[in-house]
């Protein structure tokens, strides 16, 4: 998904119009989270890019998206742009720690 979203839209409120942006991406992530999964992939993960425009969007994490939507809102932009990349993942396995260890041991 790569598309840039107004932020303010004559006869709209600009609250209701950053609450049904992030819904719409929320949905877009739900609905690539349950397409099935190719072999010896455990998970969808996703490249997220974020901007004012294409030209100046950056890489940034997943958990990040959010917060930058609402600091851009809080910054009274006119708009903002977002790419979402879906990619495989698979998960590692968690490295084992002495600390871990004592306690299944006691």
């Amino acid at each position: 998904m790569k598309k840039t979203y107004p932020l303010h839209v004559e006869g709209k409120h600009p609250d209701r119009l950053l609450e049904a942006t992030k819904h719409e991406i929320r949905k877009y992530i739900k609905r690539e989270q349950n397409k099935p999964r190719p072999a010896g992939v455990d998970f969808w993960d996703f490249d997220c890019r974020f901007g004012s425009s294409p030209a100046t969007a950056e890489l940034i994490p997943m958990a990040a998206l959010t917060e930058r939507i609402n600091a851009y809102a809080a910054e009274k932009a006119d708009s903002f742009y977002v790419e979402l990349l879906a990619k495989p993942g698979v998960r590692r396995p968690r490295p084992a720690t002495g600390a871990d260890e004592a306690e299944v041991n006691d």
